[in-house]
């Protein structure tokens, strides 16, 4: 197996001043070269391409993760170009993460806070739609002749969730847990959550889902349908390669049978953009007390990657 790594740059900075600034537009052209916030690897053997999350501070779909995940688009649309659609240099595209136990926690709620704290619906807009263009192009597998797998080695929570959803597979270790807990803040999932669930649940239960809060396990939604496959912890990353060697073969009838299901049921940029502009109003509405809840929310998933307070005082003290 071969492997071509591109690390992220040491020290970057992970600023989310672009959403928080309204004259400042979030944009392509602004994005880097290399990933501050995305690991890449190619199984040059297999012909995966590897997309390991690995954002900076809170481990959430920051404004720097979405502009290198909206980058690493770009340069797998262009390795394709000219391609023989035939012999691609990709077959398979996989997101996991590179943070132990957490695939994504979702939204940046710190961000959203002061957002709405700031009355700037706009500046939510511009998170939401940048967010679910990423989200959208892992749904259409970037129009190319490719088979998306998310790999959820954690929890996936929220956006975290959303951005699992958005593949054509889900493989998940059996300690991965699943949910989405806006609801106890008193907003909802904007990022997809209804339009993905209710295509392959229905409508009752992508609400039911929805609006409860609860946390799923992978052998629960292996159950509903919505992860496809769940291996012992530390088996993930074979689990993709054995799917991978076992489909090889067939991997044009998969890929062509997953477009299909798109045209036939289709998840709509559209679609997308107008449920988050529901969801950016619906956030203007929160109270005081919502508020306070979602930085609750906000400090548990700090806690999540703060060290220990015996390894900090060792660390400190070395």
């Amino acid at each position: 197996m071969t492997f071509v790594r591109k690390l992220p740059i040491a020290g970057a900075s992970t600023t989310t001043a672009s959403f928080a600034d309204p004259s400042s537009e979030f944009s392509l052209d602004a994005a880097p070269l290399s990933y501050e916030t995305v690991n890449t690897e190619v199984d040059a053997a297999r012909r995966v391409f590897w997309c390991r999350l690995n954002p900076q501070g809170r481990p959430c779909f920051s404004p720097q993760l979405l502009r290198d995940v909206a980058a690493m688009h770009s340069s797998i649309e262009a390795r394709f170009r000219g391609a023989d659609r035939r012999d691609p240099p990709f077959r398979y595209f996989v997101c996991a993460s590179a943070i132990p136990g957490i695939f994504n926690l979702g939204g940046d709620l710190g961000l959203f806070r002061t957002l709405i704290g700031a009355g700037d619906g706009e500046g939510l807009r511009r998170y939401g739609h940048a967010a679910v263009e990423a989200i959208h192009r892992n749904h259409t597998a970037l129009n190319l002749p490719m088979v998306t797998i998310a790999l959820v080695q954690g929890d996936a929570l929220g956006g975290g969730f959303e951005c699992a959803l958005a593949h054509d597979v889900i493989i998940a270790e059996r300690s991965a847990k699943f949910g989405l807990p806006e609801v106890l803040f008193n907003l909802f999932p904007g990022m997809g959550a209804y339009s993905f669930l209710s295509r392959r649940l229905g409508r009752a239960a992508a609400e039911k889902m929805i609006l409860s809060g609860r946390i799923y396990t992978a052998d629960e939604l292996h159950e509903t349908g919505l992860v496809h496959t769940v291996v012992p912890d530390g088996e993930g990353q074979q689990a993709v390669n054995d799917y991978v060697d076992a489909n090889g073969r067939w991997h044009n009838a998969h890929q062509a049978t997953f477009k299909a299901g798109r045209r036939v049921d289709p998840v709509t940029l559209d679609e997308l953009r107008d449920v988050v502009d529901g969801w950016a109003e619906a956030a203007l509405n929160l109270s005081e007390m919502d508020l306070r809840r979602m930085s609750r929310l906000a400090g548990a998933q700090d806690r999540r990657i703060a060290p220990a307070p015996k390894a900090a005082a060792v660390a400190a003290a070395g």
